[in-house]
């Protein structure tokens, strides 16, 4: 113990280099999905961008309808506030709402009130069980999707049947409304719903899926027929945009977390993570069993055991268990020098009187250096096994 602060580094600790080449199939692992998930941002980003905008010239924009609106007198305004969409309720405007699904529940509520009874017309694209039930009330989103894009009218609304069969498929509704017309049915489920308005001439209408308004599907069935009827009955047609710099959707009463505003695809592809690491850490953790004895192939010096052992405590400033380690042995040695009972070696009533007594009555403090504390530096352990040293040779002098 007196050159343990000299020892070298202990052999079981792991290199720079094999720490390295235990991790590096985690650590590019973990590349590959950083950079597979930024590939996918950027691919997505690019195919979405301005997407149902009737500014954009994109494939999945909506500039080619109103184009085609304003050359029949209907001016396209663009808003991307709640408060732009709820001050144009008028009986001459429109107003598509083209993401409903990510307005708040409050947005939605205040839009709503806002249309009611204004006389204007309401189209909700692709509305679905987030919004539908608080903007056109007695209206329920059907769960499954339609299997079919296209499909025929099925209803008398003039407008469906001038325009004939529309990629409508998408989202289906039920509704309680007796004067609804249900439109574009797919399994007995309206894809497009025209709900009346009781209080005035306007109505409300919820369209299963977007496709009839992007510039690349307009030219496609019914669709450009279909499109102009829904959004040209009126003079006027307002664009709402939602945008998440919106104030309204940061009222206190309905904040998002931000788990909220992470798509659910991200979410499940977490989860299925979670359980590919929890599986490979089974597969690969060590098997705890019952410890099976067999003998050591070489033989090894005690030197060399105690030796290791000491420097396993001095890794880890085990101090207090290296004092326990070297008053036991000392007390284990002693006891049997000075009469001591073997079964109370490590009784200070038993150790300390017969100890004294062999040495004549010795004044050092054997209480303290035999039983004493844990000593709080290196040096004083040094000094410790330094004076139990001293301590056996005292006895064993004849």
């Amino acid at each position: 113990m007196t050159t343990e602060a000299t020892l070298a580094p202990t052999s079981a600790s792991p290199t720079a280099r094999q720490v390295w080449t235990r991790a590096r199939g985690i650590a590019l692992a973990l590349v590959v999905l950083l950079a597979g998930a930024v590939a996918i941002a950027v691919v997505r980003s690019d195919a979405r961008h301005g997407e149902l905008d009737p500014r954009s010239a994109d494939p999945g924009g909506s500039r080619a309808v109103a184009e085609l609106l304003a050359d029949r007198g209907v001016d396209t305004r663009v808003v991307t506030t709640l408060d732009e969409a709820a001050t144009a309720a008028g009986p001459d405007t429109t107003l598509l709402v083209a993401a409903p699904d990510l307005l708040t529940p409050a947005q939605q509520t205040r839009l709503h009130k806002a249309f009611a009874g204004s006389g204007s017309r309401t189209v909700l694209v692709a509305s679905g069980s987030a919004s539908i039930e608080r903007l056109a009330p007695g209206v329920t989103a059907d769960p499954a999707t339609s299997l079919d894009s296209t499909l025929a009218p099925g209803c008398a609304l003039p407008a469906a049947r001038r325009a004939g069969t529309a990629d409508t498929g998408g989202v289906r509704y039920t509704t309680t409304h007796l004067g609804a017309d249900t439109c574009y049915p797919s399994e007995r489920l309206a894809t497009l719903l025209r709900l009346p308005d009781d209080k005035g001439n306007g109505d409300t209408i919820a369209l299963g899926a977007p496709d009839i308004l992007l510039n690349d599907r307009l030219d496609e069935q019914g669709n450009a027929s279909l499109a102009l009827q829904l959004l040209g009955s009126r003079p006027h047609l307002v664009w709402y945009l939602p945008s998440l710099s919106d104030a309204s959707a940061t009222t206190p009463d309905d904040e998002r977390s931000f788990f909220d505003l992470l798509p659910s695809g991200w979410l499940w592809g977490t989860l299925q993570l979670f359980v590919a690491a929890a599986l490979a850490a089974l597969w690969r953790a060590r098997r705890l069993g019952p410890l099976v004895p067999e003998k050591l192939p070489v033989a090894i010096r005690a030197s060399e055991t105690a030796e290791g052992r000491a420097r396993l405590y001095r890794k880890t400033d085990a101090r207090d268990r290296a004092a326990d380690a070297l008053r036991s042995t000392t007390r284990t040695r002693l006891a049997p020098l000075v009469g001591a009972p073997v079964t109370q070696t490590h009784t200070p009533e038993a150790l300390l009187p017969a100890l004294s007594a062999h040495l004549h009555g010795n004044g050092q403090d054997l209480h303290a250096l035999l039983f004493g504390p844990p000593p709080s530096d290196d040096a004083a352990l040094i000094a410790l096994a330094d004076r139990l040293d001293a301590l056996e040779r005292e006895v064993r002098r004849p």
